[in-house]
């Protein structure tokens, strides 16, 4: 059995259709197909149902996706750990929540000194993002602080205030409690904090709006549409521009520190290093100002 086998396997099970696999494989769908039935007559067992619409594994070929996963991201851990310290190089897949206003700075410190990484960046909520972090899918994310899972360590960034805002109209906390709330998906860190105020004063929004980007929500609240809670350093230019208006809530709700998270259990490869180091750097700089 060749690790390329298993990779073959993976992404099969993954895709659910041998010309999909092939696709992403780059490899012919014969060649895929061929490797497959090897593995299953090295196992000695079938590991997919074959049907009209695809490919769905077996019992048996869902206990081999288990060890698969597992050998691989071995495999990876192993060239990394040989990998030398001196030149940060490499994929690094980060993801982040869309209101960290000094992630651009920490970025661009990091990618003008370490030319040879391939830096990705992906965005998502809080709760999303550490399940990413967790399953490997990526190799760290700035987050709100919250309960994290025992394999997760996380390194503060900076401390930041929500603030609730609305168009620039004067509104009292009550006023506002009444307007439909603006926000991202479940699992924000943000939204779960004002959810909290709610509760907390027995409100039950008549409204709650998902968007999809903060740049939205942000001109949608301006528009008069509702009201949401976000990182004060996020909207500073809106409120200079008199666009909107910023309430401040109890410090309980408010103020939330945004923090690097990756796994305890994944060695630390000089990419990684160097990135964490970067952050501490900036961070210093942002404390100060």
């Amino acid at each position: 059995m060749e690790l390329k086998d298993l990779e073959i396997f993976q992404t099969v099970a993954e895709k659910g259709t041998i010309t999909e696999a092939a696709k992403v494989l780059n490899y012919v769908q014969s060649n895929v197909t061929a490797r497959i039935h090897k593995l299953e007559e090295e196992l000695n067992t079938v590991l997919f149902n074959r049907h009209r619409r695809g490919m769905t594994l077996t019992p048996e070929g869902k206990k081999l996706l288990k060890y698969s996963k597992e050998i691989l991201l071995l495999t990876d851990e192993m060239k990394k750990a040989v990998q030398s310290k001196k030149e940060p190089s490499g994929k690094l897949d980060i993801g982040t929540v869309e209101t960290v206003y000094h992630l651009p700075k920490i970025l661009t410190s990091y990618i003008k000194k370490y030319t040879k990484v391939d830096l990705s960046l992906y965005t998502g909520v809080t709760e999303s993002l550490e399940k990413d972090v967790l399953n490997h899918k990526l190799d760290g994310a700035f987050v709100s602080e919250t309960d994290f899972h025992p394999d997760i360590i996380a390194h503060e960034v900076f401390e930041d205030e929500l603030v609730l805002i609305s168009d620039k109209q004067i509104y009292t906390l009550k006023e506002l409690s009444n307007e439909p709330v603006l926000c991202f998906s479940k699992g924000c860190g943000y939204r779960a904090r004002l959810e909290s105020w709610y509760r907390d004063k027995n409100i039950t929004p008549h409204k709650v709006m998902e968007f999809g980007t903060l740049e939205t929500i942000l001109r949608s609240v301006a528009m008069g549409l509702g009201v949401t809670f976000v990182p004060k350093s996020a909207v500073v230019n809106w409120e200079s521009s008199n666009l909107i208006k910023c309430h401040t809530l109890p410090d309980q709700y408010s103020k939330i520190k945004t923090v690097f998270i990756r796994r305890a259990d994944t060695y630390l490869t000089s990419t990684m290093e160097k990135f964490i180091e970067t952050i501490e750097l900036n961070k210093s700089v942002i404390i100060e100002r």
